[in-house]
C-alpha cells in the first residue's frame, strides 16, 4: 500500500467524524465509569432504595434500552434527514443531556444521574447508524476499509480512556468531572459542524412510531438479506466475545492473575490497543479490498490465544491480601505470556470485525444502509444480553472465570463454521 495510505484521515470528510465519534465513545464511557465508581466506592445513592450492586446493575440495563427501543426509529431518522445536520442535532443533546448530569453530580442524586445514563444510551443509539451509513458517502471503495478500521480503533481506545479517566474522576472534586462530561460533549459538538453535508438518503422514509412494529419489520427486511444477516451474525459475535471478556475481566485480574485495580487497567489496555492495531493492519493487508478471509485468520487467532490465555492462568488463585501492583506484576515471568495473550485477543478481534462491518456498509442499498447499521445494534443488544445471561449461567456452575473464557474460545470455530455456511467467501480467495 502507498504511503498516503492514511491521507484521506486529514481531510474535512474524515476527521470532523472520527473526532465526534471519538469524542461521544469517550464521554459515554467516561460518565457511565464515573458514576459507577461513585456508587460503588464513594457511597452515591447510599440512602437510595436499591443497594449499590443492584443499582450497577439496573445503570446497565438503563444505559442498554435505548438500542432496543430506539434503533428501528433511529435508523429510519437517518434515512429520511441529511445525516450531518442530524449528528449535530444529537451533539447538541449530548450537551443538555451532560448539563444535567453535572446537576446530578452537584446535588449527588443517584436517581437523576441513573435517568441521564439512559438518555446518553439513547443518544448512543441515535448516533451509531448515521455514523457507519454515513461513511460511505465520505469515503470512496478504495478508503472504506481504512476509514473502517480507525473508526473501530479509536472506538475502543476512547472507550479505554473513558474507563480510565472515569475512574480517576470518580474520587476528586465532584466540580472536575462536572466540568469534563460538559467540556467533552461540547468538543464533541463543536466537531460535529464541520462535518460535510450529504443530503438525505430518502426524504421519503416513512417513520413509524410504533416500536414494536417498527422492530419486527426492521429486522424481517434486514434478514431478508442474506449478506446483511450473515455480516450482523458476524459482527454481534465479536461484541458478545468482547463483553465477557471485559466485563469479567476485574475479576479475572484478581483471581486468576493476583493483580490490583492498576494491573486491570494494563490488561484493558492492552486488550483495546490490540484491537486498534489489528484493525489498522488488517486494512493495510487487504490493500484497499474486502477480504472475508481476514474474518477467519482474526477467528483462528482469537481461538488459538484464548485457549492458550485459559492454559496459562486455570488454577491459579489468588487471595485479595495477595493483590500485587504492575510494578510487582512485571517481575514475574508468567505474567509475559498473559500479555502477549491479551493483546493477541484484542489484534485478532480487530481482524475479525472490520471486514464485517465493511462487508455491512457495502452490501446495504444507499437507502437501506441506515436501517441495516439500526438492526445490527439491536441484534449487538441482544448477544451482549445474552453473554451476561451465559456468563451468570457458567460462574454459577463453575466458578471458574478461565472456563467462561474456554467456553467463548471454542465456540469462535462454531461461529466460522456457520458463516461459512452462509458464505464460502469466508474461505475463498477474493476474486
Amino acid at each position: 500500500m502507498s504511503d498516503n495510505s492514511f491521507a484521506f484521515a486529514k481531510s474535512r470528510r474524515f476527521a470532523p467524524l472520527f473526532c465526534t465519534q471519538f469524542l461521544g465513545a469517550l464521554n459515554d464511557n467516561l460518565f457511565k465509569t464515573a458514576l459507577f465508581v461513585m456508587i460503588s466506592y464513594h457511597g452515591l445513592g447510599a440512602n437510595s432504595i436499591l443497594p449499590p450492586a443492584q443499582m450497577l446493575n439496573l445503570g446497565s440495563l438503563l444505559f442498554i434500552l435505548p438500542y432496543f427501543l430506539f434503533s428501528s426509529i433511529s435508523g429510519q431518522i437517518s434515512t429520511r434527514y441529511d445525516k450531518a445536520r442530524l449528528a449535530r442535532a444529537v451533539k447538541i443533546l449530548e450537551i443538555l443531556i451532560m448539563a444535567a448530569a453535572a446537576y446530578g453530580f452537584y446535588i449527588q442524586s443517584a436517581p437523576l444521574l441513573l435517568a441521564m445514563l439512559f438518555c446518553m444510551g439513547t443518544h448512543s443509539t441515535l448516533f451509531g447508524p448515521l455514523k457507519y451509513a454515513i461513511l460511505p458517502d465520505y469515503l470512496g471503495e478504495k478508503d472504506l476499509m481504512m476509514g473502517n478500521s480507525l473508526i473501530e480503533s479509536g472506538t475502543f481506545l476512547a472507550i479505554l480512556f473513558g474507563q480510565i479517566l472515569g475512574t480517576m474522576a470518580a474520587g476528586w472534586p465532584h466540580g472536575i468531572i462536572m466540568t469534563l462530561v460538559v467540556l467533552v460533549a461540547l468538543l464533541g459538538t463543536t466537531a460535529s459542524f464541520f462535518m460535510p453535508y450529504v443530503g438525505a438518503a430518502n426524504p421519503r422514509q416513512h417513520i413509524d412510531p410504533d416500536i414494536i412494529r417498527s422492530t419486527k419489520q426492521l429486522l424481517k427486511d434486514t434478514f431478508a438479506q442474506k449478506e446483511l444477516y450473515t455480516a450482523i451474525i458476524g459482527i454481534s459475535w465479536f461484541w458478545l466475545i468482547g463483553a465477557v471478556y471485559t466485563t469479567q475481566l476485574p475479576t479475572f485480574t484478581q483471581k486468576h492473575l493476583g493483580g490490583n485495580d492498576n494491573v486491570y487497567n494494563l490488561m484493558l489496555a492492552l486488550f483495546s490497543i490490540g484491537i486498534a492495531a489489528g484493525s489498522v493492519l488488517c486494512s493495510k493487508i487487504s490493500r484497499h479490498r474486502l477480504h472475508l478471509r481476514l474474518v477467519s485468520v482474526g477467528t483462528i487467532g482469537l481461538t488459538v490465544f484464548g485457549v492458550l490465555l485459559v492454559r496459562l492462568t486455570h488454577g491459579q488463585h489468588y487471595e485479595p491480601d495477595q493483590l500485587q501492583g504492575i510494578a510487582t506484576f512485571l517481575t514475574r515471568t508468567d505474567a509475559y505470556p498473559v500479555i502477549l495473550c491479551m493483546a493477541a485477543i484484542g489484534f485478532f478481534g480487530g481482524f475479525f470485525s472490520v471486514p464485517l462491518y465493511t462487508w455491512l456498509q457495502t452490501a446495504s442499498s444507499d437507502e437501506f444502509r441506515a436501517n441495516a447499521i439500526a438492526a445490527n445494534n439491536i441484534i449487538n443488544g441482544l448477544f451482549m444480553v445474552a453473554a451476561a445471561i451465559i456468563s451468570a449461567v457458567l460462574l454459577f456452575l463453575s466458578d471458574s472465570i478461565t472456563l467462561l473464557y474456554l467456553a467463548v474460545a471454542v465456540g469462535n470455530p462454531f461461529l466460522l463454521a456457520y458463516l461459512i455456511r452462509l458464505d464460502k467467501r469466508f474461505i475463498r480467495r477474493a476474486p
